[in-house]
């Protein structure tokens, strides 16, 4: 592996801040503890700009290089918010706050981008701007959209974007990437069934809409079976349901919800139908009412070829032609940097984490074996973007 020597060097001292982050994790956007690290640190390094406050609680870095005469602008990005989850590994650098911590290694992550800030500001061995993000609400706050609504794209110049995230069982060293959709558009939906209750002994005497949802649950589960292109990939899933709380009561009502995952508008849009369909021709066999809500979620992550290609030539110099794999089968999760590959041509690419508990597992933790990899990657990301010739 081409580990860069000076990222080498000062490896140690990433791991400290990402301990130190991982020590003191914040939700969607109450970040503020690793925002204002965020800024100190990029102050301590001498990056031209530091901007706060964008997208609420998320911090921009410029760093320009030696020369701007190409007048290109990159632009890196890093989650910094945490999950409501109880650590259970009884670390050193343990959660401080209890029912918060960093299980999907967004602590690494900013740790990372930190490094890659301090070499590039150090050495300035680039032709052009180098833009730093540090995102806030990854984890289901559209933290990305919120950031790119405070018009980041445009007032920083930023003309590509690029992502990255760790992925556990993937081994320490190896990149795995894919041109187009490499995560799933995200959407949720809360299906309520009214109908009439009854005294469980005497059904007849209502219209029972445990029945009714247990119905409608069942057949939404034809929607990918029978209506998908088995080519193609979706997943409607239901994740909970809610009606009554006595044993001798039918109630009025019965509460359902899940999600639905797609890589393609034309499938999220077969299947919003479907659902429509089957919900509200069950609800009307039954003689029964049915409240359909939808919120629609994170967009499909697609990656751009070009920049695709780019990234896999980076990653492939940092570790190696033999551990990049370019055929990366999408993730059905969903990730909130798919509004700024809306915004600008980029690409997210998944990066070894070795043989971890999975993300979002109570005994997960951010391998910092890997750090030299991910912070020699961004360091190069400016470097071959932008040479200075």
């Amino acid at each position: 592996m081409a580990i860069n020597n000076r990222i080498a060097d000062f490896h140690d001292e990433i791991t400290e801040w990402r301990r130190e982050i991982h020590q003191h994790p914040g939700l969607l956007y109450d970040v503020e503890e690793t925002a204002a690290l965020v800024a100190a640190k990029l102050k301590e390094f001498g990056v031209d700009e530091i901007v706060e406050g964008v997208g609420r609680t998320g911090v921009v870095g410029v760093i320009k290089g030696r020369k701007s005469d190409s007048g290109k602008v990159v632009g890196m990005r890093a989650d910094m918010d945490a999950l409501p989850i109880v650590e259970k590994r009884d670390l050193p650098y343990k959660s401080k706050y209890a029912g918060k911590m960093h299980a999907c290694g967004h602590d690494g992550h900013t740790a990372m981008l930190l490094g890659a800030a301090k070499y590039l500001a150090e050495t300035r061995n680039f032709d052009g701007t180098a833009i730093v993000i540090f995102q806030p609400a990854e984890e289901g706050g559209a933290g990305g959209k919120a950031m790119c609504d405070d018009d980041m794209m445009a007032k920083f110049g930023i003309q590509e974007v690029y992502g990255l995230h760790n992925m556990p069982g993937l081994p320490v060293g190896e990149f795995a990437i894919r041109s187009g959709a490499i995560m799933a558009g995200t959407d949720e939906f809360t299906i309520t069934v009214k109908g009439l209750g009854a005294h469980a002994a005497m059904p007849h005497g209502g219209n029972d809409p445990i029945i009714i949802a247990t119905q409608m649950v069942q057949a939404l589960q034809s929607i990918v079976s029978r209506n998908v292109d088995p080519l193609s990939s979706a997943v409607v899933t239901v994740t909970a349901i809610q009606a009554g709380k006595a044993y001798n009561v039918i109630p009025q009502e019965a509460k359902f919800w899940g999600t639905v995952r797609t890589l393609d508008r034309d499938v999220r849009a077969l299947v919003m139908a479907r659902m429509k369909t089957i919900l509200e021709n069950i609800a009307a066999a039954y003689d029964a009412e049915v409240d359909i809500a939808i919120k629609e979620g994170y967009p499909v992550t697609f990656n751009h070829d070009v920049e695709t290609d780019f990234a896999a030539s980076v990653a492939r110099e940092v570790v190696g032609e033999a551990r990049v794999n370019v055929e990366q089968l999408p993730v059905m999760g969903g990730e909130d940097f798919s509004y700024m590959l809306e915004e600008r041509p980029g690409a997210f690419i998944f990066m070894g984490n070795g043989d971890t508990a999975g993300l979002h597992h109570e005994e997960y933790d951010f391998n910092d074996d890997a750090i030299p990899v991910g912070t020699s990657y961004w360091a190069k990301i400016i470097e071959k973007a932008m040479p200075a010739g």
